[in-house]
């Protein structure tokens, strides 16, 4: 496999890379390339649990903790390591804290955006080919009608929460800073992603927590809204080909066409716990925790990417179906070895949430 081999081999600073999706591509870039990983990131609860020492080769693996919004800090990193690429994977992503929360949503995806396009135009002169590519999601381009068909990557931006606004902003530097100063940037644009060592703020973890102790299953009013869903290892996959193949300036949908509404999803998964964790503790069956609660504000109705131009152009396509990557995701989460490591991330700081 030829992950970005185009630097020969390169250095990639990851930011972000203790994520859920960080450590899908640290993983991926470290075990099918030769290439040296920078990981920085801030550590914070949103970060992942699991140690990247059970995996990454002796001396190809560095990580660096600290925020991207910290100018000095970023200056110290490219200077040491001074990398090909950067995958700028740091965000604050949900919703419901950015509605509470704002300015932290502000600092971490605009500003800490702005810092490290700053430092990479100005490392450029010493490395002409340094490329840039910033991680985005679906959520930039608003909500789509029902019936309406995916988007493709040239439509129009309507961002509705302070989170999608924030990574739109983050979206427009990341263009002017390649119009303006000719750096080498990429974009991608990925739907809901899912599979192992997800945070359990977000929808399926959430989900399978509650079930399996038996509280209420939060859904947002009559849960008809629809999302496309994108396995974790697959999205990391489509990172490394835009990052190796994707022409500069252009931007790339990285989606599965696997369209769920939230309340079909949140059965499915109480099904397949009924197989796989039977809710013998109480009568009704794991459906019977399914809670409606007020909707969010500005709730998008759907989510939807064409991802025709990456798998045309670059030659991706999802290796993971949902009915199958669902299951191993589940099984995952109810095996007992990982509970001490699930229940390390679960902060009193996600309790009042309830899942995107």
């Amino acid at each position: 496999m030829s992950v970005i081999y185009a630097y020969h081999p390169p250095t990639v600073l990851i930011t972000g890379g203790y994520g859920f999706i960080g450590k899908a591509v640290i993983k991926l870039l470290l075990e099918e390339s030769d290439c040296r990983v920078v990981n920085v990131d801030s550590l914070t609860p949103e970060s992942a649990f699991v140690p990247f020492g059970e995996f990454s080769p002796k001396g190809r693996y560095v990580f660096r903790e600290g925020d991207i919004a910290d100018r000095d800090l970023v200056e110290a990193v490219f200077n040491k390591f001074k990398p090909d690429v950067i995958i700028n994977l740091a965000a604050e992503t949900h919703v419901d804290r950015s509605i509470t929360d704002p300015d932290t949503f502000f600092r971490s995806n605009v500003h800490g955006t702005f810092c490290l396009l700053e430092v990479a135009r100005k490392f450029s002169r010493l490395k002409p080919n340094i490329r840039f590519h910033h991680v985005s999601t679906d959520e930039v381009f608003g909500s789509l009608q029902p019936d309406a068909g995916p988007v493709e990557e040239d439509a129009r931006y309507d961002p509705s929460s302070p989170y999608s606004a924030t990574k739109a902003c983050a979206d427009h530097l990341v263009r002017a800073w390649g119009k303006t100063y000719g750096l080498d940037i990429v974009i991608s644009h990925s739907s809901n992603n899912y599979g192992p060592f997800q945070n359990p703020e977000k929808l399926i973890p959430k989900v399978i927590s509650c079930a399996q102790e038996g509280k209420a299953i939060p859904i947002f009013g009559d849960g008809t809204q629809i999302r496309e869903w994108l396995y974790v290892d697959d999205h990391a996959r489509g990172i490394a080909a835009v990052v190796d193949r994707g022409e500069s300036g252009n931007s790339y949908n990285i989606g599965s066409g696997e369209l769920w509404t939230n309340i079909d999803l949140v059965r499915q998964i109480c099904s397949r716990l009924e197989v796989l964790a039977p809710s013998c503790r109480f009568s009704g069956g794991y459906e019977r925790l399914i809670t409606r609660v007020a909707d969010r504000p500005a709730h998008d109705q759907k989510y939807a990417l064409d991802a025709t131009k990456i798998r045309r152009e670059l030659r991706w396509k999802p290796r993971h179906a949902l009915r199958t990557a669902l299951t191993t995701t589940i099984r995952w989460y109810v095996d007992q070895t990982h509970e001490r490591r699930i229940r390390r991330v679960r902060s009193d700081a996600f309790a009042g949430l309830q899942p995107q």
